[in-house]
């Protein structure tokens, strides 16, 4: 049994709730514990979500011919040559110089060599490799220019003392060797193994009938094994957890009051009479989902997702109006100045004078922003449009009704919740243009009501997508070439500003001057974040107004930028972005009856897997097909950033791609509990609140 190698220490008291310092017999806390605790790992129960890295069984001593591709070696040998470079650019602790080495070792059983090779070493291993003369080692074996080396192998490791016997390797947290996290974890007793584990609190797991998570974590420890996957019930647990405050965060708006609107259909009639252009289906749904929120007692909380292009921002301005013509204000937050000063100058030109509308963002000059800022507190403004300068302490409304959020996974929950807080009871409409795959609506976003909008407004050609190599790079730019001979202008996107010496990748600056040398007649110019906000604002109003033929640029115009007259977006690197990325930026192009054109530019060769998803992106336009292949290659985490994916990315074992079903099983436990014991549930719900747990969505 593993628990005869454990520490015997006095664990009578301990608890799963228990510090990890009592977990040592020293009354000082070591820095490396004091570490974990910093990077929240406070208690026993904490500890045991540090996974291992891999879990791994030692292998007999024997001589190089038995190596394999892939698989453990364990050998022995004695050192033939060192030879040790400088690894370019690479500093360690105290910026010192760090090298690469390459050993030849001659196999203690046979006349075989081998190499072993360091990455990254610091100075002193020449020294403790010439200090060796006949020794063991370990390590994976791996293929290098058709024969087998072993990459930074363990010299003389102590876990060879019985073939067979498991290794445990656990990760670097918080600056802290993963050795460290093995000691305290091989110290928690048997007696606390045997006290129930759980994430969800006793009363819910004794009403779902759940087991306890004791097994499936020392499977996951590598300290026991069984038949079954006991892992299944840590994966339940925490999506019933992650449920559960979905529910509650639902519960905490419902207990709200707002501002109740009742508004006429012919109020909302009235309005799309302002517009040039006839709603399409989805739109007038979004609205009549709208409509019906305002009636209720609480405050609106809609999600209005759709794909670019489709008319998100008509129906948020349709709701902005519905509020304004009540006498309530409106907030209309975008994540750049680009975007909202484009949505103002767009209002601006729709509305009739009767309506007070005013642009606040970063670079709005002093005396301007003071202005606002009366007028916003006394009322006068109807509609304000802005970035993030919206929610700093000196913006007060005298009557918040509306706060509109546009590509609010471009903020983080904190800020959204600092507009939201101006006023009391604020209806709020959200709004993505990256579509959320089914699975994360339910996961993330099952507190929100959800508007679709699929259908695209009449007229729009469309974009068709190209995939560029090596072979087909001169045909691309003989295109460019054609279509700015026809009037039309190029978009140019790469993924940095300037060049890197540690990633190979297109930049901003190299190719302004390649497509100045290509196309020297024509009017280039380039953007990107570190401009002043003023230089990018001249720019892209260079652009819209047809002065500019090619724009090269970072991702700053992935979002909401409208010029109807580009026609081609080009995208460098293509493999660097992940794929709502690349349907957002090819969103920018074909937005009128001209179609467009999106080309990914991979001018590196790139793997099998990195074609396969830009294959993805050639062959299908439907966003939500494209959101679900995100998801299933990027991982749930990673859609929208980690700032932007709430109680998501605190899931440790769940997946919600990979582990569906179980999900499926969450919702169906939490409904049958709705049904059986609702006192439970809703007391369960209560104190969650109570704690503060429950952070908003939006």
């Amino acid at each position: 049994m593993w628990f005869t190698k454990l520490k015997v220490l006095n664990t009578s008291n301990l608890t799963w709730e228990s510090s990890i310092l009592e977990l040592s017999k020293s009354s000082k806390p070591a820095k490396n514990t004091q570490k974990l605790i910093d990077a929240g790992f406070k208690t026993i129960k904490d500890l045991l979500w540090i996974f291992p890295l891999r879990i791994i069984k030692t292998p007999e001593l024997t001589n190089f011919s038995q190596l394999i591709e892939g698989e453990l070696f364990l050998g022995k040998g004695e050192i033939i040559s060192i030879n040790l470079t400088p690894a370019f650019g690479k500093k360690g602790k105290n910026r010192v110089q760090l090298f690469n080495a390459t050993v030849v070792v001659k196999d203690s059983f046979s006349d075989r060599y081998l190499n072993l090779k360091w990455f990254n070493a610091y100075p002193n291993l020449k020294k403790q490799l010439e200090s060796l003369k006949e020794f063991t080692f370990m390590g994976q074996a791996s293929l290098y220019n058709g024969l087998l080396q072993i990459t930074n192998p363990k010299l003389n490791p102590k876990e060879i003392s019985t073939p067979g016997e498991t290794i445990r390797e656990y990760p670097t947290v918080n600056t802290v060797p993963g050795n460290h996290t093995l000691n305290l974890i091989n110290k928690i007793p048997k007696s606390l193994w045997q006290q129930p584990l759980n994430i969800l609190q006793v009363e819910i797991i004794n009403a779902l009938g759940l087991n306890t998570l004791n097994q499936g974590f020392l499977e996951i420890h590598g300290l026991q094994q069984s038949e079954n996957d006991s892992k299944e019930n840590i994966i339940l647990q925490e999506f019933l957890s992650g449920q559960l405050k979905v529910l509650a965060r639902k519960l905490k708006n419902q207990k709200l009051k707002s501002t109740v609107f009742n508004i006429e259909q012919k109020h909302i009639e009235d309005i799309q009479k302002l517009f040039p252009y006839n709603l399409t289906q989805d739109q007038g749904k979004a609205l009549d989902d709208i409509k019906n929120d305002l009636k209720k007692s609480f405050p609106m909380m809609r999600l209005i997702q759709g794909d670019v292009g489709c008319g998100k921002t008509t129906v948020a301005l349709i709701a902005a109006l519905m509020i304004a013509d009540k006498q309530g204000q409106v907030a209309f937050m975008c994540p750049t100045e680009a975007l909202a000063t484009q949505h103002f100058k767009t209002f601006e030109s729709l509305l009739p004078s009767k309506y007070k509308i005013s642009l606040l963002v970063g670079s709005t000059k002093t005396k301007v922003k003071k202005d606002i800022y009366q007028q916003l507190s006394n009322g006068e403004i109807d509609i304000v449009i802005g970035t993030h300068a919206l929610f700093q302490e000196s913006v007060q409304f005298k009557n918040l009704q509306l706060a509109i959020i546009d590509e609010q996974h471009k903020f983080g929950v904190g800020q959204r919740q600092k507009l939201i807080n101006k006023g009391n009871g604020v209806h709020t409409i959200i709004m993505t243009a990256t579509p959320i795959p089914r699975s994360l609506q339910l996961a993330q976003y099952g507190d929100l009501e959800i508007s679709t909008i699929r259908t695209i407004p009449a007229g729009r050609k469309g974009t068709q997508t190209r995939i560029v190599t090596d072979a087909t790079y001169q045909k691309y730019l003989s295109f460019i070439k054609t279509r700015v001979s026809l009037g039309e202008q190029i978009y140019i996107v790469v993924p940095a500003i300037e060049e890197s010496e540690t990633q190979d990748i297109n930049n901003v600056n190299n190719h302004l001057e390649q497509y100045k040398r290509f196309f020297p007649d024509l009017k280039i110019n380039a953007l990107h974040g570190q401009l002043k906000p003023e230089e990018k604002s001249l720019i892209l109003e260079q652009f819209t107004i047809g002065n500019i033929d090619i724009l090269i640029s970072t991702t700053v115009i992935e979002v909401g930028i409208n010029v109807i007259n580009s026609t081609v977006m080009s995208i460098y690197n293509p493999e660097r972005f992940g794929l709502s990325s690349l349907h957002q930026l090819r969103g920018r192009v074909g937005r009128g009856e001209k179609a467009g054109f999106c080309f990914l530019v991979t001018d590196k060769k790139i793997s099998q897997e990195a074609m396969h998803r830009l294959k993805i992106v050639e062959k299908t336009r439907d966003g939500f097909e494209i959101a679900e292949a995100d998801l299933s290659n990027r991982g749930q985490g990673d859609l929208f950033g980690s700032s932007q994916s709430g109680h998501l990315s605190s899931y440790k074992l769940a997946n919600i791609f990979e582990h569906f079903p179980i999900f499926e099983k969450s919702g169906q436990l939490i409904t049958e509990l709705q049904k059986s014991n609702p006192e439970v549930l809703n007391n369960y719900l209560l104190k969650l609140l109570e704690d503060q747990k429950v952070s908003s969505t939006i």
